[in-house]
């Protein structure tokens, strides 16, 4: 199969296709005991993230189980800041921790953007391991963390509510704040472009926090930091689709493919699959917004809630997904279901 026959690559390039292309955030993950398995074979999940084999392997599991029609790589969006040099632990129960960068002496104390591949050349084994081993109708998708979200766990040390140790230091220390941006940034240009080299077909930068962004501040820190990740690799590759997820970005939403060059938008599901269509799919290609409870209830309402996203999304390029990643707690009878919903 010709990668451009892929149908996720299809609807990228703004194709209107009949039935969907569909895969979810989070897909290989806690919900599938086959992964709960391969972890505990890793002992952590940086460990699992760091070998090329077993990360190979869980990324493979749901689609060997499903049949979606791409694979996201496995791994995290806090790798980047431990290749800049920042201490990454995991919590069991309570999630990632990170040394924290509150001053110009913590920023001092991170590497160089180019120094990064040193840490992460099993990602990219990872990738190359899945282009060998993929269905060749499955398309394969790079990933990282855009600039804000991965700076708000880098300046709090951890995830947080209201992304409120980020927004006080880009008010009480601007000089800092912006050149940790601008590292995270310049890391995630690098990291992305060797994603590509190394396999994958499609990279898309996630925005978790952009949401807590208004106004100046979300032009500033969540669409221009995308704009320049998105040109800076369209100029070295220029036929790789990237899609962009400013989650809960509202009304900016609106105009944000045009404003970064990004070739699809996912919507998170604090939309409507309606409003989407109307504001967003306009400007092309769009992804989503399936709310990830129905993952976890299922029955009738996952199956109503389901046609009405195609439904509303179907005059346009569209790719099907979440709103938001699997949660641990969902029933993989339900995604069976979901699937079988989208294909008819």
């Amino acid at each position: 199969m010709k990668t451009q026959d892929k149908l996720i690559l299809r609807a990228l390039a703004g194709e209107t296709l009949p039935v969907p292309p569909a895969w979810m955030m989070r897909q290989a993950g806690r919900y599938l005991p086959e992964y709960m398995a391969t972890r505990a074979q890793a002992g952590d999940f940086l460990s699992l993230c760091y070998n090329p084999d077993l990360a190979t392997e869980v990324t493979l599991q749901p689609i060997r189980r499903f049949g979606f029609d791409a694979a996201i790589l496995f791994a995290d969006i806090l790798l980047v800041p431990q290749a800049l040099g920042a201490d990454l632990w995991f919590v069991t129960g309570e999630g990632p921790r990170l040394s924290t960068i509150q001053n110009l002496d913590d920023f001092g104390k991170l590497g160089p953007a180019a120094d990064i591949h040193e840490t992460l050349n099993p990602i990219y084994q990872t990738l190359r391991n899945l282009r060998e081993s993929l269905p060749p109708e499955t398309a394969l998708i790079g990933f990282a963390g855009a600039p804000w979200t991965v700076a708000t766990y880098m300046i709090a040390g951890r995830g947080t509510p209201d992304q409120a140790p980020a927004h006080a230091l880009m008010q009480n220390d601007v000089a800092v704040f912006d050149a940790l941006m601008d590292r995270i940034t310049e890391a995630t240009i690098i990291y992305l472009s060797a994603q590509i080299d190394a396999g994958a077909e499609v990279v898309k930068l996630f925005d978790s926090w952009a949401g807590s962004l208004k106004g100046e501040a979300f032009a500033k820190y969540a669409l221009a930091p995308a704009k320049r990740i998105i040109k800076a690799l369209k100029e070295k590759h220029p036929d790789t689709p990237v899609i962009a997820f400013p989650r809960e970005a509202g009304d900016n939403y609106i105009g944000f493919a045009k404003a970064t060059g990004a070739d699809c938008v996912a919507l998170d599901n604090s939309v409507t699959p309606e409003w989407g269509a109307a504001n967003v799919q306009v400007d092309g290609c769009v992804q989503g917004n399936l709310a990830s409870r129905h993952m976890v209830t299922g029955g009738q309402e996952l199956v109503d809630a389901t046609k009405r996203t195609v439904d509303a999304f179907r005059e346009g390029p569209y790719i099907f997904n979440l709103g938001h990643g699997i949660t641990p707690d969902a029933d993989p009878a339900n995604v069976e279901l979901m699937l079988k919903t989208v294909r008819g």
